[in-house]
C-alpha cells in the first residue's frame, strides 16, 4: 500500500511540474497579451491543485487536508480574478493584437462609452 501512495504521489508530482512548466513556456512563447494570460492561469491552477495532491498523499495526515483545501481555494478564486484584471488593463491600454482576435465583443461597446463621454 506505501508504494501505490509513493507512486502515486509521483505521478501527481511530475504531472503537476509538467502543468506548471507548460504555464511558463506559454508565458514566454505566445505572442499577446491575452494567450499569455491564458496560458498562465489555467495549467497553473491545476498544477498547483496536482502538487498539493501530492504532498497530502506523502504526508498521510487528514489534520493536513483543510490547509491544503483553502490553499488550493485561494488560488483557485484569485487566479480567474486577477487574470480579468490583467486582461481587462491590457484591452484598456491597447496592448492586444486585434487581428488574432475572432471575435471583439468590446469593441462596440468601448466605442459607445467613448461617444457618450466626448458628447458631455
Amino acid at each position: 500500500m506505501n508504494m501505490f501512495i509513493d507512486v502515486l504521489t509521483a505521478i501527481c508530482l511530475l504531472v503537476g511540474a509538467l502543468m506548471s512548466l507548460a504555464a511558463a513556456i506559454g508565458l514566454l512563447r505566445f505572442p499577446d497579451l491575452m494567450s499569455r494570460m491564458h496560458a498562465a492561469t489555467k495549467p497553473q491552477v491545476l498544477g498547483l491543485l496536482l502538487m498539493l495532491a501530492a504532498v497530502g498523499l506523502q504526508m498521510r495526515a487528514w489534520a493536513l487536508l483543510p490547509i491544503l483545501m483553502i490553499a488550493w481555494l485561494f488560488q483557485l478564486l484569485t487566479v480567474p480574478v486577477s487574470a480579468h484584471m490583467v486582461g481587462r488593463a491590457g484591452y484598456r491600454t491597447k496592448h492586444r493584437r486585434p487581428e488574432l482576435l475572432s471575435v471583439d465583443e468590446l469593441d462596440q461597446v468601448v466605442a459607445s462609452v467613448v461617444e457618450d463621454d466626448s458628447n458631455r
